[in-house]
């Protein structure tokens, strides 16, 4: 389930007590997001339990679009142990983006 940021404080928080997070950018205006969403929160809950989804509304919050280099929607950055391994914007499929991640989670998790 994503947990929708509201400031960038929690946005930093939540990478420093998490060792996996998943970070999605949108704004309101991205009928591509809309669609997507879902099935990048179905693929994560099933495959990656223990990894924790956020939700930043870029348009709402483009302090912490701005800290994180993400000018475009969607944009997913992925972090393990506080650190940026992972990022996807625009056109992508979640199977690729699940193959990748299952990658650096089995070796922090497994």
């Amino acid at each position: 389930m994503f947990k929708e940021i509201k400031s960038l404080e929690e946005f930093i928080a939540l990478n420093e007590k998490q060792e996996a997070v998943l970070a999605y950018f949108s704004t309101d205006a991205c009928s591509v997001c809309k669609v997507l969403k879902p099935k990048v929160e179905e693929m994560a809950t099933v495959a990656f339990p223990k990894m924790q989804l956020a939700y930043v509304k870029s348009d709402v919050l483009p302090d912490v679009a701005a800290q994180n280099s993400v000018f475009t929607a969607p944009t997913i950055v992925v972090f393990f142990d506080g650190r940026e391994t992972i990022r996807k914007s625009r056109a992508f499929s979640v199977d690729e983006l699940q193959q990748e991640i299952a990658r650096y989670y089995s070796m922090l998790f497994d």
